[in-house]
């Protein structure tokens, strides 16, 4: 024990190992009234390590070449030993990355999370999201099938509808005439180094700004205003052991689900792992309907739900400006909410109606994305981007009217 005590003590006078330990775990102090919600943060640190390490494990054998990348995959599936485990644990993953940080963005819409001091936080956040988005789309083409060629195509299009220099920026991108071993090769680079080593260091941003503002609560009350003689917050806990050790039964709960879907479900019902994609890639043959993952479908909508042209502006790169927008709005949150409150708990009816109307146009445009457009759907989905911009752009006029309810002094619990 004397041992590593001193092995400790050499450590400390050389890194503030000591000093970390009490400033993000044992010593951080957070509020006593976590729920069910507040596991989401720890399961997308959680899911984020879990695809690094199996994204390790597939590039030993995968090949980025785009007459060798499909035959690599199946090859990792069929005769690499543990592959085809690895492979489901890596495609579910990315999935579940999306499912855990759209209910850990879901939670800060709920208590205010995003309002002030925590505007920094919620920044890095949606920087953390945007990165996220880009390593999955640099990934999906990755296998080479169908879906992975086709949807690239349709995505890296869209920067062809930019005027002026839209033909050229999609050439950039491709960095050939078509998409090619030459696009798969660069993406393969973003996808596998330059995306994860900038997600990682937002990561460690978002979670050192969180330490420096301290965590947010169920009732939007800043803990650090009550102290006690000692200056710890009275409505506060230590992090470790409290909540290290509650969030791995999250965690417990969180693989059964993610287990059951990898062995059983592995392509979820074609929203994972879409049927056209266990094709390989032909330039010749165009899939019978194209659509993105599952958790880029509700932008897909509502790019599709822009049918008209304004003067030299076509419908396509209005759509994809509303696309854009939808993704941009975001980080202007915390100044567009203007409500005294933070938490829904005490909020008026209006605001809890805008939340549960957004939460059902993302839902129904995300359905939507997934299919094939008609007269009917395109009309749905211009109501739910209508229902969408509604949330943010009238949010400083609804949360401001809006009746609310005190905010007691401590936590209730």
């Amino acid at each position: 024990m004397g041992m590593l005590i001193k092995s400790r003590d050499w450590i400390d006078a050389r890194f503030p190992l000591t000093k970390m330990w009490e400033e993000h775990l044992s010593k951080y102090y957070a509020p006593k009234n976590f729920n069910f919600w507040y596991f989401f943060g720890s399961l997308a640190l959680l899911v984020l390590v879990l695809q690094i390490v199996t994204g390790i494990f597939l590039t030993m054998n995968y090949k980025p070449d785009a007459t060798l990348a499909f035959g690599s995959v199946e090859y990792i599936m069929r005769d690499v030993e543990w592959g085809w485990l690895i492979r489901y644990m890596h495609s579910t993953g990315a999935s579940a990355f999306f499912i855990v940080v759209y209910l850990h963005m879901f939670r800060a819409l709920l208590y205010g999370s995003y309002k002030g001091p925590r505007e920094l936080l919620w920044i890095f956040g949606m920087m953390i999201y945007l990165a996220l988005m880009a390593e999955a789309f640099f990934g999906y083409l990755l296998p080479w099938g169908q879906m992975s060629y086709w949807g690239a195509q349709v995505i890296i299009s869209l920067f062809g509808a930019i005027p002026v220099i839209g033909d050229d920026l999609s050439l950039w991108i491709r960095g050939d005439f078509v998409i090619s071993d030459v696009t798969l090769n660069r993406f393969f680079a973003l996808h596998v180094i330059a995306v994860p080593f900038v997600l990682a260091i937002l990561v460690v941003v978002h979670i050192l700004a969180l330490h420096e503002v301290g965590s947010n609560n169920p009732d939007g009350i800043e803990i650090k205003k009550n102290k006690d003689e000692n200056g710890i917050p009275k409505d506060g806990i230590p992090f470790h052991p409290y909540y290290s050790v509650k969030d791995i039964v999250g965690v417990v709960v969180f693989l059964m689900f993610f287990s059951f879907v990898m062995f059983f479900v592995p392509e979820g019902g074609g929203y994972f792992l879409e049927a056209p994609n266990f094709e390989p890639a032909n330039p010749l043959k165009t899939p019978e309907h194209i659509a993105p993952v599952w958790y880029f479908t509700p932008y897909y909508a509502m790019l599709r739900a822009v049918t008209i042209d304004i003067g030299p502006l076509s419908a396509k790169f209005l759509g994809v400006i509303v696309m854009g927008a939808a993704v941009v709005i975001l980080f202007f949150l915390p100044w567009l909410d203007r409500s005294p409150v933070k938490s829904i708990r005490y909020r008026g009816p209006l605001c809890k109606i805008m939340l549960a109307l957004f939460v059902v146009s993302f839902f129904v445009l995300g359905w939507l994305g997934t299919q094939a457009p008609t007269d009917v759907k395109t009309m749905m989905a211009q109501v739910g981007t209508i229902v969408y911009f509604a949330f943010f752009l009238l949010m400083p006029i609804y949360t401001k009217i809006d009746s609310t309810k005190p905010v007691p002094d401590r936590i209730t619990g």
